[in-house]
This record gives structure tokens, C-alpha cells and sequence, in this order.
């Protein structure tokens, strides 16, 4: 296999855990922003699609298998009811990238009930966004005469 493709699995793998993994590595690799973007949104969109699919039974199965007694309204618990009951899906789907992972995320919505076609559009959104603004920003920050000499 090329180099290139391999470099580019391995972005993308690295995207369906995290997403800021995508515009980061993205530009270490030579990616322009388009090719960043790209890499970004589908890594997080494999593992969107993929716990959506199977993400009531993944939630199942992490209880049974970790059944500790955890109180039900822990502070982070509180902090993503208040979200979702100001904000709804959007809500939930704008701090994925920034806060949560793309399989956090993701559960999040699944467990709240929300609707699969609402998940991938209100994802996809987000993750069109938040890679825009993160692969131009670091495009920007490395044009930086700072960043420049420290790189390189």
C-alpha cells in the first residue's frame, strides 16, 4: 500500500476516537484544509453511523458488565441533562467535538431517545463545522512566525 493511504487510515482511525486527532494530524501530515476537513468528517461520521446503530445495545452492555452503584445524578450527568433540555440535539451535537467524543456524543443522543436521522444530520453538521473552524485555525497558527521557527 502507499504511504499516503496508510497516513491516511491511520488519521482517520484516529478521528472515530478523537475528533481534534483529524485537523491536527491532518496538517502534520501535509493535508490542505479540504483534505483535513475530509479526513475529520469521516472518521467521525464512521463512528457516529456505527454507534448509532448499535448503540442502545453497547449501552446495555456496559451496564451489565460494569454494574457499580454510581449515583444517577453525578455533577457531569446534571451538566449534560441541563444541555440537552436547554439545547436539544444541537446542543449536544455542538460540544461533541469540543468536549465529548464522537462515541460519547453519540451515545449521549441514543440514550436520550433522539432519532437516527437527527443524529446524522445534527452530527454531520457539527462536524463540518468544528473541522472547518479547527483545520483553519491551526493553518493559521502554524503561519505564525513563533510556531514557524519552533517547527522547523
Amino acid at each position: 500500500m502507499s504511504e499516503s493511504f496508510i497516513t491516511f487510515l491511520g488519521i482517520y482511525f484516529l478521528s472515530l476516537f478523537k475528533f481534534i486527532a483529524g485537523p491536527v494530524l491532518g496538517s502534520a501530515a501535509g493535508y490542505g484544509v479540504v483534505g483535513s476537513i475530509t479526513v475529520t468528517v469521516a472518521g467521525m461520521m464512521t463512528s457516529v453511523v456505527l454507534f448509532t446503530l448499535i448503540g442502545s445495545k453497547f449501552k446495555d452492555y456496559l451496564k451489565l458488565r460494569f454494574n457499580k452503584k454510581k449515583p444517577i445524578f453525578s455533577k457531569k450527568n446534571r451538566a449534560l441533562v441541563k444541555v440537552w433540555k436547554k439545547y436539544g440535539q444541537v446542543g449536544i451535537a455542538a460540544i461533541t467535538p469540543l468536549v465529548l467524543t464522537p462515541i460519547g456524543g453519540t451515545l449521549i443522543m441514543v440514550s436520550f431517545g433522539a432519532k437516527k436521522r437527527h443524529i446524522y444530520l445534527n452530527m454531520l453538521l457539527s462536524s463540518l463545522f468544528w473541522a472547518t473552524i479547527f483545520c483553519l485555525s491551526i493553518d493559521q497558527i502554524l503561519t505564525i512566525p513563533f510556531f514557524q521557527k519552533l517547527l522547523g
